[in-house]
């Protein structure tokens, strides 16, 4: 299946670090990221393990849960979790899930039907594609995807950045413009009219073209 913003986010079963899980329930009425891996005991993904166990604190303030997948075994994930705390000085606080006969890296789109269902004898290079960050809202939808090269590690300070725009976004009817950050000017949307607008921001807003209008961050 194919996967876009706003997409139910399928529901699955599977094997966790912290045990098994139904993914829907899992979330319950918060949000997730869901952040997937090609291979255990791999360079770019340790880093990576490792610097979300750091800033969990930060996801958690936001309400919302952290959750890596891997295509291998719980067991080897344990292992790894091992390496990952020695190297970079956090221990994984988060589940990890195990994916062995590939079920969600398929159901998420991340490797094509026809991968096989197994993950033995499958090397990194063959599961390169299982490189994305999903953000699931409440409402168990798709809010953002972001898919990586193996040789790049992600910026999850950006995957915070967006988490807050989608949060903020989603209880006030605004937009965050380019690089915006917590705290900056954001900007009304043009489904909302002027006089719509009076209503929600009685402080007034700045226009620089009639779409285009920018207002304080409502809090």
């Amino acid at each position: 299946m194919s996967l876009r913003i706003n997409s139910i986010a399928p529901d699955f079963s599977a094997e966790t670090t912290e045990g098994p899980i139904r993914f829907h329930e899992w979330i319950g009425d918060g949000y997730a990221i869901l952040f997937s891996h090609p291979k255990d005991f791999t360079p770019v993904c340790t880093t990576e393990l490792g610097y979300m166990a750091g800033v969990k604190p930060e996801f958690d303030k936001r309400n919302c849960k952290l959750i890596g997948l891997s295509v291998d075994p719980v067991a080897n994930h344990s292992k790894w979790a091992a390496d990952i705390e020695e190297t970079q000085g956090h221990k994984v606080n988060y589940p990890m899930i195990g994916d062995t006969d590939l079920h969600v890296a398929k159901l998420y789109d991340m490797l094509p039907e026809e991968a096989g269902d197994s993950c033995e004898g499958r090397t990194a290079a063959d599961n390169a594609t299982v490189r994305t960050v999903f953000i699931v809202g409440p409402d168990k939808k798709i809010k953002l995807m972001l898919s990586y090269p193996m040789s790049t590690g992600r910026n999850f300070a950006e995957i915070l950045r967006a988490l807050d725009s989608i949060q903020l976004t989603a209880r006030h009817t605004v937009a965050t413009p380019v690089n915006w950050k917590p705290g900056e000017d954001v900007i009304i949307p043009p489904a909302v009219s002027d006089a719509q607008a009076k209503e929600k921001f009685p402080g007034g807003w700045k226009t620089l073209k009639p779409y285009l209008r920018v207002v304080p961050q409502p809090e």
